[in-house]
């Protein structure tokens, strides 16, 4: 990880991670609303999502040129772009910062490919660490399910299907999964990722992210209520920002 810790950052970074079929986006997403609701600031940053690589992304997943070694470089750039474009400067600003899947999708994903551990650290060393990552774990069995009643296909790279493992698609996922799994085990003993009991029901789950993000909220930036009120007020705007009741609620 980054030189750079944790607590040298006015904002807080919280992240999920978790194989395909987890519920990890879920419990982002409703962290997202609660935080909102209490007047934090707060970024989303989700995974492969800089437009730098993205074209190459396309190109090389649509035409199956992408190596273990090609594929983690593009990820990495899109990462090294994320970090710098987006939840560096939001940290250094106090905002909360909310990614769904960090570094250790990679760790995870590479290493089943068969790249190297030491080399994936190396690469990423520019990460910053944070604050809480956690970690949705559910049996193989029950990812896949979900998977598979939510999605009639499966994409080449996404069922694993460049390892070879299996021709079915389906069966080439499983297998696929059930090593990335594998890899998420050995990624919470090295890193102290906080492990959440995916087959809990979604309001339980929930309950205990909330309970351990509350600590690390002190001093992190909230949006003033009050002076935005009066702002949009000044410009002529409606709605329920300006509504004095939510106000003085809040």
């Amino acid at each position: 990880m980054s030189e750079r810790a944790k607590n040298e950052l006015p904002g807080r970074l919280f992240i999920v991670e978790g194989i395909d079929g987890s519920g990890k986006s879920t419990q982002l997403d409703l962290l997202h609303k609660w935080l909102q609701a209490q007047g934090y600031l707060v970024v989303f940053s989700e995974w492969n999502s800089s437009p730098i690589v993205k074209r190459t992304t396309k190109r090389g997943k649509k035409e199956k040129l992408l190596t273990p070694i090609s594929f983690s470089l593009i990820h990495a750039a899109d990462f090294a772009h994320r970090i710098h474009s987006h939840i560096l400067p939001a940290l250094e600003a106090g905002a909360i910062v909310l990614a769904d899947r960090y570094v250790y999708t990679a760790f995870a994903r590479d290493a089943v490919r068969g790249v190297s551990r030491s080399w994936l650290r190396r690469l990423y060393s520019f990460v910053v660490e944070p604050t809480v990552a956690f970690y949705f774990d559910v049996p193989l069995h029950e990812a896949v399910h979900r998977i598979a009643a939510g999605r009639p296909t499966l994409k080449f790279y996404e069922a694993g299907l460049d390892l070879g493992l299996s021709d079915d698609p389906f069966e080439s996922f499983r297998m696929f999964q059930g090593r990335i799994r594998g890899e998420y085990e050995r990624l919470c003993e090295e890193f102290g990722l906080t492990r959440i009991d995916a087959t809990q029901n979604i309001v339980r789950q929930q309950m205990q992210v909330r309970e351990m993000v509350q600590p690390h909220l002190d001093g992190v930036m909230r949006l003033d209520r009050v002076k935005m009120r009066e702002a949009l007020g000044r410009a002529g705007l409606s709605g329920r920002y300006l509504d004095p009741r939510r106000v003085s609620e809040e």
